[in-house]
């Protein structure tokens, strides 16, 4: 078997090399075509990561057996959201003496009327929140009020007594919900019975929970 001229070999890589090579040119079509695609197969694995988060995320809510995180406790949900609810409805109508005379205070015009509906409506939602499970009564280290048992007890007999707990509270759902209706109708005098009821369903909880032990809250 012969060995191959290198002389000849060597001249013919050069020449190769040598000799303009053809461009690859892409028209703007097939352009657009790649960009479409790697964007298609960008947002493609962008919905399977986001698919992927929400399998994890399902996975730990069926884990809790609830996708509702509890944080606030009740005391701090009342203080935050239930009282200056109720404090916006019950305080919308009132009449005040002084000495310059007698004040009749109503709400007239529709801002003032769509800020007490904001409020019934906060207190109306706020229900919901104050039933939720594993809501303790007191974040820990609070102490009780005149009157008041300690906040574990409290927690023991919310949970010894949870549908009795529950119905009150839908006691100031309907209740509310009458002072909506009555707010909905530029109803003044339906709106002091209402607010009147919504009293009556709040304290009812107060005394059979907070303050069983006391003939009259503070």
């Amino acid at each position: 078997m012969t060995r191959p001229d290198v002389g000849r070999e060597n001249q013919a890589r050069a020449t190769m090399a040598a000799a303009p090579r053809p461009r690859l040119r892409l028209s703007r079509t097939t352009v657009a075509i790649l960009l479409v695609c790697g964007a298609v197969a960008g947002g493609g694995r962008w919905y399977v990561s986001r698919a992927e988060s929400a399998q994890v995320a399902s996975a730990r809510e069926a884990k809790s057996g609830s996708p509702f995180k509890v944080f606030a406790t009740i005391q701090e949900l009342m203080d935050s959201t239930v009282d200056p609810a109720a404090d916006g409805v019950w305080d919308s109508v009132a009449v005040i003496s002084t000495e310059a005379g007698v004040e009749k205070r109503e709400p007239r015009t529709p801002e003032e009327w769509q800020e007490v509906r904001r409020h019934a409506l906060t207190l109306l939602e706020a229900m919901n929140l104050v039933v939720m499970e594993g809501r303790h009564a007191a974040p820990p280290g609070a102490q009780p009020k005149l009157g008041e048992l300690d906040p574990k007890q409290i927690d023991v007999l919310i949970r010894a007594n949870k549908p009795s707990f529950a119905a009150f509270a839908d006691d100031v759902r309907a209740t509310t919900l009458e002072a909506l209706a009555a707010i909905d109708k530029r109803d003044v005098k339906a709106l002091v019975v209402a607010g009147g009821k919504i009293d009556q369903a709040c304290e009812g909880c107060h005394v059979t929970f907070w303050y069983p032990e006391s003939a009259a809250p503070r």
